[in-house]
């Protein structure tokens, strides 16, 4: 049953976390950050708290939740307080696994033939990619395809694909009918996960990198994943479907021209940027979203913010503890859909981490550590291992009225075509690795281990 409040609520909800203290009295840049950041929290605390009094007092509820009634708790202005425990509260989990089809849709569109003339690439034009994988009622415009070039080369790997640029997701806006129902413009982007053998060994190449992504001020203790930073900063110039520059230009480029346009168009329109990837491209989506907020590419030319929130399936730690910390300073929210016995949320830095204590401690601030609010789900099927971090599966469960803890339909069981796009990259793997000697394989599974594992 949805829940209700009265409609006075919901217009209270919307004025207070609209009207934040302007930071222009802040001289210097991360002074001014911070101080939008503490704003916004406790306008959206107050905002959060008001709406819940009359609930909390048994007053009669006389109109039905809606997203445009508290988009900006969804987006998680008050890091999803109050709306994951004790029960997942029903808009929010509408959005996620909303969220989590948009990402879904990359999968179904990705060429994994090599026959293809678009090997690698996506299937269909931008007009009609959303129709053609079953979701022409999404209510997004798909405005830019992506690409990411993994600076790798793997001996298993055909001569052709080395280097080679690859479709990696979509940046889309919201129709005008979308936008209606979710109280805001929302500029998406959308991110696929691993597949190919370049993009398994990125994955494991686990050493902490200084991101630098800001050339006036480095920040050379802000740490990431080498093998993320490195896909999300090379390019390809050969790509023939329009992907020149690294994947890091094409989004800095794409979403910032959004939100000055959509600013530009309708002044008085709300509007979020929106991030959801799986796995691999969860960790893009987190690199972006720092990226974007650091820059302050967020902001429009009249220096209004647009809430950044990343929506993670199943997704890996991406950078140290002074990268969380900076996240969290920038106001970047983070939902992280994790099912507890997927072992890639639990990569990398399985053993030193967030949670190290005792002699170790000392060195947590060097560790791995995952940034935002973890939604957990658990699901295991004995017969079916793959399903454990199958995004079709994430989403069935979260589809579902059950608990969080039930079991949700395996890959092999579901009639999308997610368990066959799983099966695909599979076989699609399985070939890349046919011609390869018994002892290069070996090396490149057990150095794969280690690093992933963190020992080095």
């Amino acid at each position: 049953m949805a829940l209700a409040a009265p409609t006075s609520t919901a217009m209270r909800v919307s004025r207070q976390c609209t009207a934040l203290p302007a930071a222009s009295a802040c001289r210097s840049k991360p002074c001014a950050v911070r101080c939008r950041a503490v704003a916004a929290a406790a306008a959206c605390k107050v905002a959060v708290r008001d709406a819940a009094a009359p609930l909390r007092r048994g007053a009669r509820r006389s109109a039905v939740v809606t997203v445009e009634g508290m988009w900006r708790q969804v987006q998680g202005c008050d890091d999803w307080e109050g709306l994951l425990e004790p029960a997942l509260h029903p808009v929010l989990r509408g959005e996620v696994a909303r969220y989590g089809e948009l990402v879904d849709a990359c999968y179904k569109a990705f060429d994994l033939d090599p026959a293809s003339r678009r090997y690698l690439n996506c299937k269909y034009g931008r007009e009609r990619m959303l129709e053609e994988v079953g979701m022409a009622a999404a209510g997004y415009e798909v405005t830019r395809y992506l690409y990411a070039a993994p600076d790798v080369n793997v001996p298993t790997m055909e001569p052709s694909t080395c280097g080679r640029g690859r479709w990696i997701g979509y940046v889309a806006v919201s129709t005008d009918e979308m936008t209606r129902r979710l109280g805001r413009r929302d500029v998406l982007v959308s991110f696929r996960g691993t597949v190919t053998p370049a993009e398994w060994m990125t994955n494991l190449m686990s050493s902490l990198e200084p991101a630098r992504l800001d050339p006036c001020d480095p920040r050379p203790d802000v740490k990431v994943e080498s093998g993320f930073l490195s896909l999300y900063t090379s390019a390809d110039k050969t790509c023939r479907f329009g992907g020149a520059g690294s994947c890091r230009e094409q989004l800095l480029r794409e979403v910032s021209r959004l939100i000055e346009s959509c600013s530009k168009s309708k002044p008085d329109q709300d509007i979020s940027v929106t991030l959801a990837g799986h796995s691999m491209g969860s960790a893009l989506a987190l690199l972006f979203a720092y990226d974007l907020a650091e820059l302050g590419l967020n902001r429009d030319s009249t220096g209004r913010v647009a809430p950044v929130t990343v929506f993670s399936f199943g997704g890996p730690r991406v950078g140290n503890a002074a990268f969380k910390a900076r996240c969290d300073e920038l106001g970047v929210k983070a939902l992280r859909v994790a099912n507890v016995h997927d072992p890639i949320t639990k990569l990398p830095g399985i053993f030193l981490n967030e949670a190290t204590t005792g002699l170790l401690r000392p060195w947590r601030g060097s560790c791995y550590t995952h940034v935002g609010v973890e939604l957990p789900l658990d699901f295991f099927k004995v017969g079916d291992l793959a399903a454990v971090h199958d995004l079709g599966t994430y989403i069935a469960l979260l589809r579902s009225d059950t608990k969080p803890h039930a079991a949700a339909p395996s890959a092999r069981d579901r009639d999308d075509d997610g368990g066959g796009v799983l099966a695909k990259v599979m076989e699609f793997v399985g070939r890349q690795r046919a011609g390869a000697l018994p002892w290069q394989d070996a090396a490149l599974q057990m150095g794969g281990l280690v690093q992933t594992l963190g020992l080095i």
